[in-house]
């Protein structure tokens, strides 16, 4: 099974639902139905074990520890977890002692007690969620409208042939990501065996939909459909689109007023207008802002603690089905095969509830360290953050680091601060002023806000920030500050100098 630990709560879900709908014995828990107690399940599979040694593999599957003893301690049912602001250490359980199978009854290390309790009762829901207060879910979701439904629902309403419309939705389904038309009008019009001047239209059609500039064959046709779609067509806006790029790249102020014989007052405005341009169209209906951000990890302060709550809204809560009890009973059930069958599916239901419960003690293990080595992020903001890294984390709550980074692999927390990927919270350590740690993300940011502020006639050289960093008492090379400023994809000195 593949690991519970690095799936977000949309996959767990997903996959939760996959699961119900193959194994017959799990089922959502709902209002009324039939429950099924220790009581009536424990005789029929102590005679069961009587007679069939093979309970062996539901021994094992119930006293080994899911994802490999990733997580020690007691699996609770609560999903909160107070974190005081002072450090505490973190505490292990012991770990469980394996029996012999010969000499205990295989199912006697199953707590019927607290399973039957928890997932058998049709309206058992976690009373750590009931009454949380949440951010309202506007605030982390975005639209999930693809660029190919955007410009379908733009289409559905312009009158045209039938050749052209579907010349049309050639156009839209050759457009990359970024809204650019991928192919040619000759190869659209052989692919599709369409017309060349049914496809000329259907271009000509697109151009006009909205976001302005989608389907262009080059940033050139893209900008100058965006200042058509402005009003700005033949404007000095235009004629540098037009003719002049490369100059626009080279930062050529001066000689774009010689070439369009226009004041440098006229350039700098057209400049700017063309800087309030798109050169990717598309990117916001396919790129990552399309895509649905869920927390599954809430952190919030009450009084001088905080609350990290692991949201498990919308995630199905699971229950045995009684129903297929009497196929555990030889005298209803003379079919040891089906016997098998149905002990298979009950201890696959166990080890997967088991596994979902494993998983959310160890996330909420993993942010209850988290939040006591960042609180002054979580008070004061992102200049507070500190170094911290997964190593240290692992060895804080005993497990191994690939636990802890699948634990907080593509999961997000809601936090006093705003919505953050847990692994924004990890970052390694640089010498810092007066020889304190200093996280590498503030370093970045330190140097994005250098050239920010610098001036654009004698931008600062690599040498020239690391000068000042070191001044500052951080310990930085050149070659370590070119680097960063590439991982920023922040062009250089030279490109970034502004010729007036």
């Amino acid at each position: 099974m593949v690991s519970l630990l690095q799936l977000n709560r949309l996959e767990l879900k997903d996959m939760i639902s996959a699961e119900i709908a193959q194994n017959p014995v799990l089922e959502e828990a709902g209002d009324g139905g039939e429950e099924l107690t220790p009581e009536e399940l424990q005789p029929l599979l102590e005679a069961e074990r009587a007679g069939d040694p093979s309970d062996q593999s539901i021994l094992e599957a119930t006293t080994e520890p899911p994802e490999a003893s990733e997580a020690d301690g007691e699996v609770s049912g609560s999903a909160e977890a107070r974190v005081q602001t002072d450090p505490v250490p973190a505490v292990d359980g012991p770990p469980a002692e394996v029996l012999e199978p010969k000499a205990t009854d295989p199912f006697d290390e199953i707590d019927l007690g607290e399973y039957f309790d928890q997932y058998l009762d049709p309206g058992f829901k976690s009373p750590a969620l009931e009454n949380v207060e949440k951010p309202s879910f506007e605030t982390f979701l975005s639209s999930p409208v693809t660029l190919s439904d955007h410009l379908h629902s733009q289409l559905a309403l312009v009158a045209l042939s039938e050749t052209v419309r579907d010349a049309a939705e050639a156009v839209i389904g050759n457009l990359s990501e970024n809204g650019y038309l991928m192919s040619t009008p000759e190869e659209l019009a052989v692919e599709g065996n369409l017309a060349p001047d049914d496809v000329q239209e259907a271009i000509r059609v697109v151009h006009t939909l909205d976001p302005a500039g989608v389907g262009a064959k080059d940033l050139r046709e893209c900008l100058l459909l965006q200042l058509e779609s402005r009003g700005g067509k033949g404007g000095v806006a235009w004629q540098i689109v037009a003719d002049h790029l490369k100059l626009v790249e080279l930062k050529q102020n001066k000689e774009l007023a010689k070439a369009l014989k226009r004041p440098l007052e006229h350039i700098l405005i057209a400049l700017d207008v063309i800087r309030h341009l798109d050169p990717r169209p598309g990117l916001r209906y396919s790129g990552p802002g399309a895509r649905t951000v869920e927390p599954d990890v809430y952190i919030s302060k009450d009084g001088e603690d905080y609350i990290i709550q692991i949201s498990d809204d919308e995630i199905p809560q699971l229950r045995l089905n009684p129903q297929y009890r009497k196929m555990l009973d030889r005298d209803q059930e003379p079919n040891k095969d089906v016997r098998n069958y149905v002990k298979e599916r009950y201890n696959s239901a166990i080890q997967l509830m088991k596994n979902i419960e494993q998983r959310k003690q160890t996330i909420l293990k993993v942010c209850q360290s988290i939040v006591r080595r960042q609180t002054a992020f979580l008070e004061w903001g992102l200049d507070h953050l500190r170094p911290m890294m997964i190593k240290e984390i692992a060895e804080e709550i005993g497990v191994h680091p690939s636990t802890v980074s699948r634990a907080v692999s593509s999961k997000y927390a809601h936090t006093p601060q705003g919505v953050y990927e847990l692994r924004y919270f990890f970052s390694e350590a640089v010498q810092g002023p007066g020889g304190g740690a200093t996280p590498l993300l503030l370093l970045k940011r330190r140097v994005k806000k250098m050239i920010e502020e610098e001036d654009s006639a004698h931008p600062l050289t690599d040498e020239q920030i690391t000068e000042r960093l070191q001044g500052e008492g951080i310990e930085v090379t050149r070659r370590t500050v070119a680097k960063y400023r590439e991982d920023m994809r922040i062009p250089s000195t030279h490109q970034r100098r502004v010729r007036a």
